[in-house]
This record gives C-alpha cells, sequence and structure tokens, in this order.
C-alpha cells in the first residue's frame, strides 16, 4: 500500500490554488520498459534489443526512494510512465497550464554505439507523441537526440522541429564539452526550427573529481556540471555564431548564477584576446540566452533568496519546475519564498517560461 506525506495530503486536500497560471517546465514522462520502443525500431538495431540489458538511472541506490511515495503505482510500474496519474497529481492538483515532457530515457548520454543511440532517440521521439502529447493539450514535448553523431540530431531536429508541440531539443548534461563546434549544427539547426535547447542532468553526470562515493554528495556538487557547459557554451562562441540559441538549464540549480556571472566576466577582461569571437561579457550572455528551472530550489532564509534574484540583475531568469515525480518534487503551493513579490512570481510561475519557449497564451486545455 502506498504511504502519503501527510504535508501532502493536506494540500491535496487543500483546494486553495496559485492566483496565477503555471508552467511546469521539468515532468518526467516515463517508459515502463524499453520494450515499449520496439514497434518504433527497424534493424539491425531492433535485433540489438533482444540482448539489451539497459543502463541505470543513477550510478547509485537511492537512499530514500527516487520518487514521491504517492507517485508509486500499484500495477507496481515506475512513477511518471501512467497518464491519469500524472494527470490527477500534477496537472490538475495545480491547474498547470503547460506541462513540458522532458523524460527520463537519454541515449544522448550512451558512450558507446552511437548508432543504436540514434535510433533509440529516434524510436522515443515517436513514443511519446503517440503516448504523451496526443493525450493532453496541456503537453509540451522535447526532442530527443543523440548528440554523439550531429547528423542524426539533426536529422530527428528536421523530422520533429515543425510539430505544434514539441518545443525544445534535450541535450542532457552529461561528461561532453557540448559547446565543441563538433556540435554547432545542432544549435543551427535548433536556430532555424525556433527552438530551445533544453539541457537537462543526465545520468553520466560526474564531478570535478570523478564519481562521488555517495548519493548526497552527487546530488549536492551536480550544478557543476551545469557551471561548466554554460561557460564552455558561451567561451566556444555558440551564442555569436547562432545568435537564436536559447538554453533553458533543467534541474541544475540556480544560485550559483550571480557568482560564475562575475567570475567570467572578471577573467573576460584579462582574458578575451583567446577568445576574439566572443563579442561582448558572458553575464550578458546569460542574461539574454539563459534561463534557469527553479527546482531543486535551494531553501535558505528567504530574504536572502530574493537577494539572489536580485544578483542575478534580472528578473527574467527563472523559470517554475517541480520534477515531477521525483523525491524533491516542488510543490507551486511552497516552492517560493514569501519576499517574493506577486509580479515575480508570476513571472517565475507563467511569463518567462512562456515568453522563452515562445508559448501562446492560453492552451486548448483537455481536462
Amino acid at each position: 500500500m502506498t504511504t502519503v506525506p501527510t504535508e501532502r495530503l493536506a494540500e491535496q486536500n487543500n483546494t486553495k490554488q496559485t492566483p496565477f497560471p503555471i508552467i511546469d517546465t521539468d515532468v518526467h514522462e516515463r517508459l515502463v520498459s524499453v520494450e515499449e520502443l520496439l514497434p518504433y525500431m527497424k534493424e539491425p538495431f531492433l535485433g540489438y534489443m533482444k540482448h539489451w540489458t539497459g543502463w541505470g538511472e543513477l550510478k547509485y541506490t537511492h537512499p530514500i526512494g527516487g520518487s514521491r511515495l504517492d507517485s508509486l503505482l500499484p500495477s507496481g510500474n515506475v512513477p511518471g510512465s501512467d497518464y491519469r496519474v500524472l494527470k490527477e497529481q500534477l496537472l490538475d492538483q495545480y491547474d498547470i497550464s503547460y506541462a513540458i515532457l522532458t523524460g527520463l530515457f537519454y541515449p544522448a548520454t550512451m558512450e558507446a554505439q552511437f548508432e543504436l543511440a540514434g535510433a533509440l532517440a529516434s524510436a522515443y521521439n515517436e513514443w511519446v507523441v503517440k503516448n504523451w502529447l496526443d493525450k493532453d493539450d496541456r503537453f509540451l514535448g522535447s526532442i530527443h537526440v543523440a548528440p554523439q553523431i550531429p547528423e542524426l540530431a539533426v536529422r530527428e531536429i528536421e523530422k520533429w522541429g515543425d510539430h505544434p508541440k514539441m518545443v525544445q531539443v534535450l541535450l542532457p548534461i552529461g561528461n561532453v564539452a557540448l559547446g565543441d563546434p563538433y556540435y554547432h549544427s545542432i544549435y543551427e539547426a535548433a536556430q532555424r526550427k525556433n527552438l530551445v535547447i533544453g539541457m537537462h542532468q543526465g545520468n553520466s553526470v560526474t564531478t570535478g573529481f570523478g564519481q562521488p562515493r555517495y548519493y548526497i554528495e552527487w546530488h549536492t556538487i551536480l550544478s557543476q556540471a551545469f557551471m561548466g557547459t554554460a561557460v564552455n557554451l558561451i567561451l566556444n562562441g555558440v551564442f555569436d555564431k547562432y545568435p537564436g540559441t536559447r538554453v533553458a538549464m533543467i534541474e541544475g540549480g540556480f544560485s550559483w548564477v550571480p557568482s560564475l556571472m562575475w567570475r567570467m566576466d572578471h577573467n573576460y577582461k584579462s582574458l578575451r584576446v583567446e577568445v576574439p569571437w566572443v563579442k561582448r561579457l558572458p553575464s550578458e550572455y546569460i542574461k539574454e540566452h539563459f534561463r534557469f528551472s527553479t527546482q531543486p530550489i535551494e531553501d535558505p532564509n528567504p530574504q536572502f533568496m530574493l537577494r539572489m534574484v536580485e544578483m542575478m540583475e534580472s528578473d527574467e531568469l527563472l523559470m517554475f519546475a517541480t520534477d515531477y515525480p521525483h523525491w524533491d518534487f516542488d510543490s507551486p503551493l511552497r516552492s517560493l519564498p514569501t519576499t517574493f513579490s506577486g509580479e515575480l512570481k508570476r513571472k517565475i510561475f507563467y511569463d518567462n517560461a512562456k515568453n522563452f519557449y515562445k508559448l501562446p497564451d492560453v492552451p486548448k486545455a483537455a481536462r
């Protein structure tokens, strides 16, 4: 029998909603089994799947379970794999206007058999359109690609880039420098199709000293990978070469953003001769081209949180995310501090994502 935490039961019984519309920028739909992808695959890769052993979501046994207790399904299937439960616990519970699906199956992080990675990404896109996007008008999708072979990634962007519900290209952050010119054709294709680049933590992320010993270490310093990726994209000239590129940094935190902008600007003033293609202060690229999901939101003194936003020198950089159905789910009713004004909350909950993803104001909600 599934046990629901007391505070979440109280919230579910509370009819109070936020006074603002909500766009959730990180919702994890799940495969029950990789076998669900087989109808969308062809040989020779279909034959490979007879021997598939897969890879874990993380390289750890999660100490408290990876998902909300109330998202565990009586059928035994993985949380996030049942549309009806997701609809009840997220879309309807909080009257979500849009939910951007980010998946939890990332062929982009495969460290071998790159052609198979491309085939899996292609099959996943077919699967998510049929099994999720078509079920609810509030769902928006992410095009999964295998950047290991950029031409395969570009092929998927070309195939799905005009789909009315695909809003971004998902590039999970792993141990690859995604700003390297080797990957630039992906940014060119995304810009041409007017798609955001969604950068989400991947299951192969390590830290500056490799794989940590404990999950709590990994989860605490995961933001290292996001910091490194932001620096790598800017200094390799992605935004000068493709000025329409927009990058959403998803599930990597945001409290590190001000100090990174300061440090990059300081070094750029002395060392910009090394990267002459970078024409502006790095902080300007972050303010114009990047947005950051709120989850996992740090929870210090509420005054500190407000100062953190002020230090970013912009109220447009944060976009709300719940990270449903994970254990550190952020409720719209409890996540933003009381020090945030109504105007700032509305921007975080709705306006910033609407403008960044260039979404229509009101979806044709299927309730």
